[in-house]
């Protein structure tokens, strides 16, 4: 099933948790000189306009990155920010970039990029934004299977990001597979997975699974910018990451109540940030 297109939802508030997050991994990847590898599952088109067709079907960006456009930058977010900044003038925000474009910015000569993309419209869409670029390899395949082949890398250093549509039930059992298979291939990289919150069961199935699997250092890091219910569609979203940076629990203890104030859209919006695995 291939119906689902992030041109919909470019920029909206998980959009800036996840790249934020994303962005503050790779800035840690960059502290040594030696190389690293940047592995995307589930790539997208990677460069979406925010005045297209599809966003004004939803507008989901107004709620999200419209919101930070003209706010004083968070020190945690600058890397982030200043990669979206590059994309539009200093007075229109019009171009969002996915995953695969912030990577492309914030990783080095030496680094490397592997992105996969099934999706028959946004494969051509991802080849054509990194022509010339010799550290990527692009693949119109399953990200999920094409992760066993990627892994282990020989940079031995590195984040996997796994950020599937779930548009059908089996992908949360799919995503905690693609984990432990990909641990034990590769058992020093960062696993980073963005989730939705729009189910509670869902989560709490994610949650209970990644708890039990005895996995090395776990942490959990979610914005909801509305109250939780199961009717109304996604309120929040969240992102596990195994092996983190040892500085990001505490850089997103002091970004999350910033991003409730800036992007919350109720008086009950909130956060969660604890340790599902404990460091040792």
């Amino acid at each position: 099933m291939l119906s689902y297109r992030h041109s919909f939802h470019a920029g909206n508030h998980a959009d800036v948790l996840k790249h934020a997050v994303q962005a503050l991994i790779l800035q840690a990847l960059k502290v040594k000189d030696k190389a690293f590898v940047y592995i995307d599952t589930h790539a997208g088109a990677g460069c979406y306009d925010l005045h297209s067709k599809e966003m004004d079907k939803t507008g989901e960006y107004l709620e999200g990155i419209k919101r930070l456009w003209q706010a004083d930058v968070h020190a945690e977010m600058q890397d982030y920010l200043a990669t979206v900044k590059a994309l539009n003038n200093d007075t229109e925000l019009r171009h969002y970039p996915g995953s695969p474009l912030l990577a492309k910015q914030l990783c080095r000569p030496q680094d490397r990029l592997v992105l996969s993309e099934l999706h028959p419209a946004d494969f051509p869409l991802l080849q054509q934004l990194f022509v010339g670029d010799r550290r990527s390899q692009i693949h119109r395949v399953d990200g999920f299977a094409h992760l066993k082949a990627a892994l282990p890398p020989v940079e031995r250093r590195g984040m996997v990001l796994i950020d599937p549509p779930y548009e059908l039930a089996h992908e949360y059992a799919d995503v905690v597979k693609a984990l432990i298979d990909g641990l034990k291939r590769w058992a020093t990289g960062t696993f980073a997975i963005w989730y939705p919150v729009a189910h509670s069961d869902d989560v709490r199935f994610l949650e209970r699974k990644l708890a039990s699997a005895g996995l090395p250092e776990t942490l959990q890091i979610e914005l909801n910018v509305l109250p939780a219910n199961n009717r109304y569609g996604m309120t929040g979203s969240g992102m596990m990451v195994i092996n983190p940076p040892w500085k990001l629990e505490q850089q997103m203890a002091e970004l999350l109540p910033w991003l409730v104030d800036k992007l919350g859209q109720s008086a009950e919006a909130d956060f969660k940030l604890r340790w599902l695995s404990e460091p040792h």
